[in-house]
């Protein structure tokens, strides 16, 4: 299905955005700003960066770090790479195929784990959350931005009327009708927010945040890597 959309893949999204996705990513940046205080950040990790629109941002937002974009889908990188020859962080710049699941990096490899409208397609969120934990330093951010339930039922049977039946329709009119129709099917089965963030804890993720933008038609989700916790043996007594 990704590969299907690879090639208008960018255009399609700020059409079927209004143009408002231009916005989001910057916004959920701010939000990550003010939720790390000022913390360097030396090595970012782009999970389902697509054709690479948040993981240029992020290499222009953290200018002294590398940024590393990963997908499953080969078509998107192939895109991503043609775009990253012409961006002014390229040497930065690297990508990868990955899976979301099993993640081949390090433990501890970085200081910042992003990812935009992603969490939707993941058959195994708690998975994922664990594998984005397992490949941060200690202290280190998860950041996920991710289309949600508007927080006012005005405003959301507005959302559903558009993102439910505008946005296929879109999709059908480009040839795309399949993975278009998916998409609101796909937020459908998403948690709410309170339930992302108890995701995000059990994941071993501390401070978990979830801050809505557009009138709560898209979610920042932000959150910290803990310690891992040492095992501490117990006092071992005199002989007898």
């Amino acid at each position: 299905m990704f590969t299907h959309i690879a090639d208008g893949y960018d255009w399609f999204d700020h059409l079927a955005s209004l143009g408002q996705d231009y916005l989001w990513r910057p916004r959920a940046l701010w939000d990550l700003d003010r939720y790390r205080a000022g913390r360097p950040v030396h090595r970012l990790l782009d999970i389902g960066c697509g054709p690479g629109d948040l993981t240029e941002l992020a290499a222009h937002h953290f200018p002294h770090a590398e940024a590393v974009g990963a997908d499953f889908t080969a078509a998107m990188l192939r895109h991503a790479h043609r775009r990253s020859r012409r961006d002014r962080a390229a040497a930065r710049l690297r990508y990868a195929r990955a899976d979301a699941g099993r993640l081949p990096f390090a433990d501890g490899s970085f200081d910042l784990v992003l990812s935009a409208f992603v969490i939707r397609n993941l058959p195994d969120l708690e998975g994922a959350l664990a594998e984005m934990r397992r490949v941060l330093r200690p202290g280190g951010t998860v950041f996920t931005l991710e289309i949600t339930e508007p927080e006012h039922e005005g405003i959301g049977r507005l959302f559903h009327a558009y993102f439910d039946h505008v946005v296929p329709w879109l999709g059908a009119a480009a040839r795309s009708a399949g993975p278009y129709r998916y998409l609101p099917e796909s937020v459908r089965f998403l948690p709410d927010r309170a339930g992302i963030l108890r995701k995000m804890r059990a994941a071993g993720l501390d401070r978990a945040e979830a801050h809505p933008q557009f009138l709560g038609v898209v979610t920042t989700y932000l959150g910290t890597a803990a310690p891992a916790k040492l095992m501490v043996p117990p006092p071992v007594g005199p002989e007898r």
